[in-house]
């Protein structure tokens, strides 16, 4: 049965100018696309299968990520239905010289395993056996929307 810290990743891209808006920072629907394909990674790793977004929650933009950072985007399963997986994903822009990091962008997100007919099909249970993933998991459900 997979755990919790079996779904973690966490993806690293360059903000180019190529993905700035008019004010010199990372476009918000880059950052959002980047979300979305990072947490469906986690999500497919988690069920084993094919996983499709159904729902993203309000994305949070708490600060901008500038040309030349580096956003760092995280993402872990905190729990599951039947056929979903919930999922905790963020951003944080992370200096490229000295690797500090803040917090930029947080949001959750609700993905429907799929088989080869498109069809939803179960997942598995959640496992958390760590502290690390014990305290993923408060985090995330500490933060998720009413």
């Amino acid at each position: 049965m997979p755990t919790l810290l079996d779904s973690y990743i966490e993806n690293r891209h360059r903000v180019q100018p190529n993905h700035a808006n008019t004010v010199g920072t990372a476009h918000g629907g880059d950052v959002m696309k980047w979300l979305d394909e990072v947490s469906a990674m986690s999500a497919m790793r988690f069920a084993g299968e094919t996983c499709v977004t159904a729902r993203m929650d309000p994305i949070e933009f708490h600060r901008p990520i500038g040309v030349g950072d580096i956003a760092v985007i995280e993402s872990y399963v905190y729990d599951t239905g039947n056929t979903s997986v919930r999922v905790r994903l963020t951003a944080d822009r992370e200096n490229p010289r000295t690797g500090e990091r803040e917090r930029t962008t947080t949001s959750h997100a609700v993905f429907v395993a799929v088989d080869e007919n498109m069809k939803p099909t179960k997942v598995p249970d959640l496992m958390v056996e760590t502290e690390r993933g014990e305290n993923l998991r408060a985090a995330a459900l500490e933060s998720r929307e009413p």
